[in-house]
């Protein structure tokens, strides 16, 4: 886990590049960027994930929409080259129309609601432990929140959703496959993801994962948590992603949000996504107290 001075330097430095791409990202030649497409609103988002019990029928419903989907040729991949990174959200909230410092807009269950709270309240109190804290992975859907540089990796049977943190890359199997088996199925850090082509947009449904929290002062999921993504490239240098988590033990209904990925200048092609060490640094390395709160683990060097 980077140092909050890490953290404030990056994001510094990614508000800059954000406002240099406003003027500067442009498509590739050649390959001129699709027209402006009419985004999902916040209450069309709701009702849609409202209508379904189940993430799988929600996935199916989309598919059925689309006909099945089109399988992609290597002639006709979507542009989705270059660097991105999460657009700024105060607190990494998963859903960015969250009030700053207000409540998740998520409707949780009594006792998600608990904890919930008690996290909070630990947090008022110098009590704060977040479980990527020891270098785990953040896992989805929290890895859609996490900070930092991306890339979309575009092929006719997967696309690779690729997060510089951790090294961490989702696989999304766009051949025709179903799931894995219900008998090799176990909970996963990022799940087991399928999907389709529904034009330029990439529909993926997600199970299996492992509990896990949404962010730091975030509603938790549990291992029956799945997800139903829409991803769409909405402008030259925007990727919008419609989300809609089901989770019946921590959420009474689907929570629907909208991420968005903000495309990177850059000309030189500086921006390259690195090797992640989350234990290089050991000052990094922490340990939770038995009050349940964080602690850097005290180091003795060498002169």
């Amino acid at each position: 886990m980077r140092s909050q001075t890490a953290l404030t330097a990056a994001s510094l430095l990614v508000m800059g590049m954000l406002a240099s791409s406003c003027t500067t990202a442009n498509a590739p030649a050649g390959n001129p960027a699709p027209p402006p497409q009419p985004e999902r609103t916040k209450e069309e988002g709701l009702a849609l994930g409202q209508q379904h019990k189940t993430a799988a029928e929600l996935y199916q419903a989309l598919r059925d929409q689309a006909k099945g989907g089109k399988p992609l040729e290597w002639t006709s991949l979507p542009d989705w080259r270059g660097v991105y990174t999460r657009a700024p959200v105060a607190g990494f909230a998963f859903d960015p129309e969250t009030p700053e410092g207000g409540p998740p807009t998520a409707k949780l269950t009594p006792a998600y609601e608990e904890r919930m709270r008690k996290r909070i309240d630990g947090v008022k109190n110098g009590i704060e432990w977040d479980p990527i804290s020891t270098c785990s992975p953040p896992g989805h859907p929290r890895w859609l929140t996490e900070p930092f540089l991306r890339e979309f990796i575009v092929t006719p049977e997967q696309t690779w959703l690729i997060n510089e943190m951790v090294n961490d890359i989702r696989r999304i199997y766009t051949d025709g496959r179903d799931h894995v088996a219900p008998a090799d199925r176990y909970p996963l850090y990022n799940g087991d993801s399928i999907g389709f082509w529904d034009g330029d947009k990439l529909v993926i449904h997600t199970s299996q994962m492992r509990a896990g929290q949404y962010q730091r002062i975030q509603p938790g999921y549990s291992e029956q948590v799945e997800t139903v993504e829409v991803w769409h490239k909405t402008d030259a240098s925007t990727m919008t992603v419609d989300v809609w988590s089901f989770d019946p033990p921590a959420l009474v209904e689907p929570w629907y949000a909208k991420q968005v990925y903000k495309k990177l200048s850059n000309d030189d092609q500086s921006l390259r996504i690195r090797y992640w060490d989350c234990g290089e640094n050991q000052n990094n390395t922490v340990i939770q107290t038995d009050s349940g709160s964080s602690q850097f683990r005290d180091f003795t060097f060498d002169e």
